[in-house]
């Protein structure tokens, strides 16, 4: 009894066998030369009777959970106009299909099988923010285990809106958004989850082409469900691509020339006020740094709804030329020797002359005083000695005509002494030396007052370049500090 029992058993599994055998057999009938490969009869398994059009689910209340996963290979573009991103990603998911499953003994121990994506159910999850078809390389096959994961890895040149601030050109740093979600299904048939942890996500820099523009930091993500109408709900998946950009390139091309500039215009000051050689080196200057602009014009991002902290700082810079040029043609224009000059007023003597060199510490004051005083001291010596031998002389031949008139009469005519003791040569001799000491004197009025005006010159211009430095020392700390900050952040 237990033997026949046994032979039973024995009969059962042989037919349950060869009933299988002829299953498979039956499903993968190929004749001639694809009679005996076995990918071929495993495609013809899987294919037969499969609905790429139904969620591949036995039970249409379980959810499709997709798998996605995203790694960026290179920063491709930056469009700040038209705020557009262009990335190269590296995409990957995978869900479980329930009818690709089979059973490697059957087909040679065959775990794992390439299939045509055309051929098989793939979600339909896109990226929001899409704006463009990229020129992305078609991967056209999917990987399919036996136990029903399909793996569909491609790569995908991404063209992404994205929100990019552009006010701390070139220390700025970008945050932009890809986000995948089911553009129809809801989370009820379809859901997204991540293939890797978000720390593992973070992280992974290993297929980053690290040698252009732009620098990966890290990628972040949010998954959330979110619902348009109250109704419906769907699921997404936001990845945060943060990137900064290498502002090494930018920084010697844009602010190091700017730099340059700025101080041979400081330089420009130590030039004399009082000649036209300053007025010509601003000019020369601010024109220089005009075609600077217009060079590097190109080279800054420009928006519709903002400006970079370096165009204002070059901006800022084109006024601080243009505010030094006015000072020194005020400067110029003021130390500028006239005749007709009026005299300094008693208040600007005072607070200029006075006051402001003990304040301030200027000390060129002393120094120009005795420069001018030794410089008029021959002209005055000159013409003053020239007046004292001129009325000496007259005052000589006066006395001398005088006595011989009283002794012999008036070149022996013995005839009776004028009335006017001096001859018409002689009052014409004193009027002329007369017109020529007030000539002189009127002079030395007028140069004083010029000196006097040189003098305010000096101590304003003095006073003008420190004001002019401490606010380009300020605005050069402030700008530096904030950009550094950015780097670090």
């Amino acid at each position: 009894m237990r033997h026949s029992t046994l032979w039973a058993a024995l009969t059962l599994v042989f037919i349950h066998g060869a009933t299988k055998a002829c299953t498979v057999k039956k499903l993968g009938s190929s004749t001639g030369r694809f009679a005996n490969a076995t990918l071929v009869r495993l495609s013809e398994f899987l294919s037969a009777g499969y609905k790429k059009g139904v969620r591949p689910v036995k039970d249409w209340r379980t959810s499709t959970i997709v798998a996605i996963d995203l790694m960026v290979y290179s920063i491709l573009s930056v469009d700040e106009k038209n705020q557009v991103l262009t990335t190269y990603v590296w995409y990957r998911q995978s869900w479980t299909d329930e009818f690709l499953v089979w059973n490697p003994e059957d087909f040679d121990e065959v775990k794992q099988v390439s299939m045509p994506t055309s051929n098989v159910w793939v979600p339909d999850i896109l990226i929001n923010e899409f704006v463009d078809v990229g020129k992305s390389p078609d991967i056209p096959y999917v990987y399919v285990t036996n136990n029903g994961l399909v793996r569909n890895y491609k790569p995908i040149q991404v063209v992404t809106a994205c929100t990019l601030n552009i006010y701390n050109f070139p220390f700025d740093a970008q945050k932009c958004s890809l986000t995948f979600q089911s553009w129809l299904h809801t989370v009820d048939d379809i859901n997204i989850t991540l293939m890797r942890s978000p720390e593992e996500l973070r992280e992974d820099k290993s297929v980053f082409m690290n040698q252009g523009e732009w620098e990966l930091l890290h990628i972040l993500s949010n998954y959330k469900i979110f619902s348009v109408d109250n109704d419906d709900y769907y699921a997404e998946m936001k990845f945060h691509v943060v990137i900064r950009r290498r502002p090494l390139f930018y920084t010697v091309n844009l602010l190091l020339p700017s730099i340059f500039l700025m101080v041979i215009d400081i330089v420009g000051f130590y030039l004399p006020p009082d000649s036209g050689e300053r007025v010509s080196f601003k000019i020369t200057l601010l024109l220089g740094y005009s075609v600077f602009l217009i060079i590097v014009s190109d080279t800054l991002p420009a928006t519709a709804i903002g400006t970079p902290l370096i165009g204002v700082y070059f901006a800022v810079c084109m006024a601080l030329l243009v505010i030094s040029l006015t000072e020194t043609v005020l400067i110029v224009r003021l130390v500028h020797k006239q005749d007709l000059q009026m005299p300094v007023p008693h208040w600007i003597k005072y607070l200029v002359l006075e006051r402001a060199p003990v304040l301030f510490c200027i000390h060129q004051k002393h120094r120009l005083c005795s420069s001018l005083s030794s410089d008029l001291e021959p002209y005055k010596d000159n013409y003053g000695t020239a007046a004292q031998c001129t009325l000496h002389h007259t005052c000589d031949i006066d006395q001398r005509l005088s006595q011989h008139d009283r002794e012999g009469g008036l070149f022996g005519l013995h005839l009776p002494p004028s009335r006017d003791s001096s001859p018409p040569v002689m009052d014409n001799i004193l009027q002329e030396v007369t017109a020529i000491r007030t000539f002189l004197e009127k002079r030395d009025r007028c140069r004083e007052v010029a000196k006097e005006w040189l003098q305010v010159g000096y101590v304003l211009d003095v006073l003008l370049f420190r004001v002019y430095l401490l606010v380009l020392v300020a605005y050069s700390i402030t700008l530096g500090t904030l950009w550094c900050v950015w780097q670090g952040a």
